[in-house]
């Protein structure tokens, strides 16, 4: 697993002074705080001097003109998985998501498979799982499959030992 984490995106410049649109992909954007750093899919690192949490704007030490801002456009900003545990405050029953990618799914001490992904859709978020090999084998079943991340189907996540509680999942991987 990468130790980086995807947490926006650089959009158009705003104003002459080297301010941009910030187009985030997280769930904490408190972690855009002053002098927070983060690292550039073009190997640079930038660094906050200022974030407008109404309307996402940031401004980055030393980009100080439109030009300059220019040149940083479309560029995705990653951070540590340590800064995020260390910048994001989770509620009771939260988790990030990559600690959630690995766990395996369990429903009545059978283990369906393993999380690979989690994808986000407008209603839900949903486990993307790779199913075992074992049900794969001996009853045909996809090698994919999808259940929603809701109460409903989720009895138990233990991240410390990567397994999540399920019910109602096989009935999904059966007819997916």
């Amino acid at each position: 697993m990468s130790n980086e984490v995807f947490v926006a995106k650089i959009g158009k410049t705003v104003g002459l002074n080297g301010q941009l649109k910030l187009h985030i992909d997280s769930d904490f954007p408190e972690q855009f705080s002053k002098n927070s750093q983060f690292n550039t899919n073009k190997n640079t690192t930038l660094t906050i001097e200022n974030f407008n949490s109404k309307n996402n704007v940031v401004k980055f030490k030393n980009i100080d003109t439109i030009d300059d801002a220019k040149k940083i456009i479309n560029q995705q900003l990653f951070t540590t998985l340590k800064d995020t545990k260390n910048n994001c405050k989770l509620d009771n029953g939260q988790f990030f998501w990559f600690d959630l990618v690995g766990c395996n799914i369990i429903e009545n001490n059978k283990i369906l498979g393993k999380i690979v992904e989690v994808q986000r859709y407008p209603q839900n978020d949903y486990f993307e799982i790779e199913t075992s090999k074992k049900l794969i084998d001996e009853k045909n079943l996809s090698k994919i499959f999808l259940i929603p991340y809701i109460k409903e189907y989720i009895l138990n996540v233990d991240i410390k030992n990567k397994s999540i509680l399920v019910q109602g999942a096989f009935d999904i991987l059966e007819a997916s």
